[in-house]
């Protein structure tokens, strides 16, 4: 399998902006709190092969529990994550599966209850950073661990 379009070096420009919109919000505290879970649920809920083997990589590499990666698909389920990590789990769903009608309240509730606005709003921007990283992974059939060594990715250790 390979790569459709570099969509990266085809337009240069747009994605050096994107990428740092991206490492902007990586920087806040919350997100470096929840961010690996939350990617790695986005890309999971789009199906995206290039993401998840990515952020599986990164949180390994930022001392993430491996078990807790493997519960991220059953978070509701597992008693493996704090109440503000189940709160952004939840948004990251909502946001990337958005329901006909929007967000409902239910959830915007649950979720508001653990999370400040500042924390909202930057889970909100990391949640569409993700999903459009996702869609043009999946639109290119961006190759799995293709990028390893150019994101340091190797040092995971995994294969």
């Amino acid at each position: 399998m390979s790569q459709r379009l570099d969509y990266y070096n085809a337009s240069p420009e747009a994605a050096k902006k994107y990428l740092e919109f991206n490492q902007l919000l990586h920087k806040k505290p919350f997100l470096a709190e929840v961010g690996h879970l939350v990617t790695l649920r986005a890309s999971q809920l789009n199906g995206c092969a290039f993401c998840v083997d990515m952020h599986v990589k990164e949180a390994k590499i930022h001392g993430e529990r491996e078990l807790r990666l493997h519960h991220v698909a059953v978070w509701r389920e597992s008693p493996l994550f704090t109440p503000r990590e189940r709160a952004a789990l939840e948004w990251t769903e909502a946001l990337t599966h958005l329901p006909p009608h929007g967000v409902p309240d239910a959830v915007f509730d649950r979720v508001r209850a653990q999370l400040s606005d500042g924390d909202l709003a930057d889970l909100s921007f990391l949640i569409v950073a993700i999903n459009g990283w996702n869609r043009l992974s999946v639109a290119f059939q961006a190759v799995p661990g293709s990028a390893d060594k150019l994101y340091g990715l190797d040092k995971a250790g995994l294969s």
